[in-house]
């Protein structure tokens, strides 16, 4: 193993778990060996950061981006770190209000992953706001300045990041640092693994009515049952969500519960610490006239498959005819692919 070029030791792990060998993977499998001088040994730890310091792998929903970099981050022997941008962007933001005193508190973090990690893995790169946008430049100017490696999955290409986002003009330099230090790359599959492969049995109820309320209520009461209900508070930076039907890691919200209050990534990656299995009922039609609910809900589910909690759904139509807002079409796509696998039964 140790002697294997990763491109080779990528497809003996492709036919160990039985999966299709395609020409785009293995293009990209042959940059990153080349970005991250694997030339050696697969296991190599040794880095000539004089070179490109991102990797920025972007590609439609489903075509196995991060499947690719979790089989390298996985063979990677140094100091490093993969991580949810969201939940990424919540450190920084807390550690900056913890050292709010400081002249630089941007400089300061970064100080502090240069001490823990040669390279950063960042899942799920997306920018929808304002405050994240403002900032990144800086961020990554400092990080880049360290020589820390970043490597990145996004559905979305360099140049259309935050596009028609508030004040953009001032997220620009952003796009122009991560060009000037990145190796882009697209990845193009014709189709969506996770749904060419998918099991026809699916925890999704739909339309909504009486028919599917009761089904979905035999679902729960089989998962739950012999299992005690209790009410479970989760406190995040000094506010309380409380989830009213919680049965030992199950737990039942209704839509509007989950994504027509003002959460957002924190208070959902807390309630997926405690949880095991959600089920999310009344999913409505998505319209540009419930695009905030709709973005809190793409939100939600990036952060539930990350942590990798099972979902029952009900929902107001099938999956693919849900519609969308225009602002969020593009990133919904994401969001339906892994809808689709994580309510898979297997």
């Amino acid at each position: 193993m140790h002697n294997l070029s990763l491109q080779n030791s990528f497809k003996e792990f492709c036919k160990k778990k039985k999966l299709e060998i395609n020409n785009p993977q293995i293009e990209i499998i042959s940059l990153l060996e080349d970005f991250l001088n694997f030339r050696k040994s697969f296991f190599s730890n040794i880095f000539k950061t004089k070179e490109k310091l991102c990797f920025y792998l972007h590609g439609d929903v489903g075509v196995g981006k991060t499947m690719l970099l979790d089989f390298v981050y996985n063979g990677l022997k140094i100091k490093k770190l993969r991580t949810h941008f969201n939940e990424f962007m919540i450190n920084f933001h807390d550690f900056r209000h913890q050292n709010k005193e400081e002249d630089n508190s941007i400089r300061s973090f970064v100080k502090n992953l240069k001490k823990k990690y040669e390279l950063i893995y960042l899942d799920e790169f997306q920018v929808t706001n304002i405050v994240d946008a403002m900032i990144l430049g800086k961020l990554f100017e400092e990080i880049f300045s360290e020589n820390i490696k970043i490597i990145i999955t996004t559905n979305i290409r360099l140049d259309n990041l935050y596009k028609n986002g508030l004040q953009r003009e001032q997220f620009l330099p952003f796009i122009a640092i991560i060009k000037a230090n990145s190796v882009q790359k697209e990845l193009l599959i014709q189709d969506d693994y996770r749904v060419k492969n998918l099991d026809k049995s699916q925890r999704i109820f739909y339309p909504l009515n009486e028919n599917t309320s009761f089904k979905i209520n035999q679902s729960f009461h089989e998962f739950t049952k012999g299992k005690k209900r209790e009410k479970k508070i989760i406190t995040t930076k000094g506010r309380d969500f409380e989830i009213k039907n919680f049965h030992n890691g199950i737990s039942r919200f209704k839509f509007e519960e989950l994504c027509d209050v003002k959460i957002g990534a924190e208070d959902y990656i807390n309630i997926a610490q405690v949880c095991t299995h959600i089920f999310i009922e009344q999913i409505p039609f998505f319209n540009n006239g419930n695009s905030n609910q709709q973005l809190r809900f793409i939100t939600l589910i990036d952060i539930l498959y990350e942590k990798k909690i099972i979902l029952t759904l009900s929902l107001a139509d099938n999956l693919n005819l849900l519609g969308s807002s225009k602002i969020h079409a593009e990133a919904f796509k994401r969001t339906l692919s892994r809808l689709f696998e994580m309510t898979k039964v297997t």
